[in-house]
């Protein structure tokens, strides 16, 4: 009779019951914090002063952050993510913030020896043969992998390795099934969005069909595309715009992602490091440099999106370093897009709409983009363009610090979007990101107008803008530049002098001739 390894049997079980215990725990807990809003609504609906309603959200949303931090912590894996894009200044209530914001690199770490043995298996030889030195405690830990500095052999600068944590794919297609299935459910109770479509877009970044071939779990295409991105903002900037690590190619395996050091502080950490320097976090100095840091990631997004149509995805504070100077790094390429060019210049289009307060294109660009949408109001035009700024703009209306799609007058309740592009969805997330960041850094401002000139050549590019009205706005642009540089000079407010001169010097009708 032959013998039974007992250990390696209990793995075996473990492996396949591991998806439905994962799926058992997240429904258990999502269906916790779900039904427990919803009684809460109906219990806050008895309250008639405001202050008190007011109060009572607030102990609500602090009750269901601290669930919602345990489970994203506790499962790790794709929730992590979902921890990232919900837990937005500009989105959630505060008491989310503050609670998930520290999720963004400090997510469970592995182990050293299992660390050790990964990056033996992939390089195929031992660590001392490849490492002159290696910490052996991560500077940080996100979903996918951890990160560590070294320096190699033979080599007088450090350098960062990522270790991608063992398992997590299994665990990552799982949490996409289960987060799909919660989607279908909520679009059809309470947000009136194609939230499946979104689900579905993520699940490509995870696996391509139908080969299966790992998409952000392959370092090698990891390296491949910070090496092009890296390339194409130096081909089309003099000065550096924003940093991009450059790989050891030597050193880069599916798992295993050798990249050069760059030094700087982490986005999250920016004021506390302004206040170390002495410097007023709320003064004119704090806000000329939160301002260059907003107009160097807006600028990069803007020329990898509208003129490439190839882009970084994933630009949430953990993946964002500030260097000396002002001047910003940005880390992680796992998660990449490339548009195809009916919807990058689709998107361009939009882009001049939302940035002219074009009404009519606005809803004639939604739809160009293959966004369906079903009218529950009145003013369908005005709510149209409304919904083209909550999903494509960074710009907050006037007064408003949190955007809240619950609420029963949000834009979303009155315009159901029934059909979202999945391929979309990267560049939705991209602009979501980028406000929770001028929300967070205080600096309320639109990237569809600092956007405006690259959107106008990618039209003019593809034959769908008149040549003189580019050549206009060319010449406008540099008058405009000229006057920015000496108003920020006396002001130190260079954003905002820019666009000031900006409305006044683009005061004109639509421009583009289709």
């Amino acid at each position: 009779m032959p013998s039974i390894d007992l250990k390696e049997f209990q793995e075996k079980i473990s492996t396949q019951f591991r998806p439905w215990q994962r799926s058992f725990q997240f429904w258990a807990r999502a269906a916790d914090i779900y039904t427990g809003y919803k009684v809460f609504q109906l219990r806050v609906s008895f309250e008639k002063d405001v202050e008190k309603a007011d109060a009572m959200w607030e102990r609500q949303h602090e009750h269901a952050a601290d669930k919602i931090y345990s489970m994203c912590y506790d499962m790790g894996g794709f929730f992590l993510k979902v921890a990232q894009v919900i837990g937005k200044p500009d989105l959630a209530p505060a008491a989310w913030v503050r609670r998930l914001v520290t999720l963004c690199d400090q997510a469970p770490k592995t182990p050293s020896n299992v660390v050790r043995l990964i990056l033996e298996n992939e390089l195929g030889k031992s660590v001392d043969d490849v490492f002159e030195r290696y910490d052996w405690d991560p500077i940080g830990s996100a979903s996918i992998a951890q990160v560590h500095r070294a320096r190699l052999k033979g080599d007088k600068k450090d350098v960062v390795v990522k270790v991608q944590h063992p398992g997590v794919q299994d665990l990552m297609l799982t949490d996409l099934k289960n987060l799909q299935a919660f989607a279908l459910c909520v679009q059809k109770t309470d947000i009136k969005f194609d939230l499946f479509s979104v689900c579905k877009e993520m699940e490509k970044q995870v696996k391509t069909e139908p080969l299966w071939i790992v998409y952000e779990f392959d370092f090698t295409r990891e390296a491949d595309a910070m090496d092009r991105i890296r390339r194409f903002l130096s081909e089309n900037n003099k000065k550096t715009v924003v940093k991009v690590p450059r790989v050891i190619k030597d050193v880069v395996t599916r798992r295993v992602l050798t990249m050069e050091y760059i030094d700087g502080i982490p986005i999250l950490n920016l004021k506390d490091e302004i206040i170390k320097r002495g410097i007023n976090p709320d003064g004119k100095l704090a806000a000329a440099a939160k301002q260059n840091i907003l107009k160097s990631l807006t600028l990069a997004y803007g020329q990898m999106i509208l003129k490439s149509g190839f882009f970084h995805a994933d630009p949430h504070p953990g993946n964002i370093l500030i260097c000396k100077g002002s001047e910003v790094a940005l880390l992680d390429y796992g998660q990449v897009k490339e548009l195809p060019n009916s919807l990058r210049l689709g998107y361009a289009n939009l882009v001049l709409a939302i940035a002219d307060n074009d009404h009519i294109r606005a809803s004639d660009g939604l739809r160009e983009l293959g966004i369906d949408t079903l009218s529950l109001c009145e003013d369908e035009r005005a709510e149209l363009f409304k919904l083209a700024q909550v999903m494509f703009d960074t710009k907050l209306p006037p007064g408003v610090k949190i955007l809240q799609p619950f609420a029963e007058d949000s834009t979303i309740k009155k315009i159901a979007v029934q059909a979202f592009p999945e391929e979309l969805f990267s560049v939705l997330r991209t602009v979501h990101l980028l406000r929770g960041l001028s929300v967070g850094l205080g600096v309320n401002y639109s990237c569809a107008e600092e956007w405006r000139p690259l959107a106008e050549e990618a039209l003019y590019f593809s034959g769908r803008l008149k040549g003189w009205l580019v050549l206009h706005t060319f010449l406008m642009h540099v008058v405009l530049d000229i006057l920015v540089n000496l108003s920020s000079v006396v002001s130190g407010e260079n954003l905002r002098s820019r666009n000031r001169l900006r409305r006044w010097f683009f005061r004109r009708p639509s421009r583009w001739s289709k």
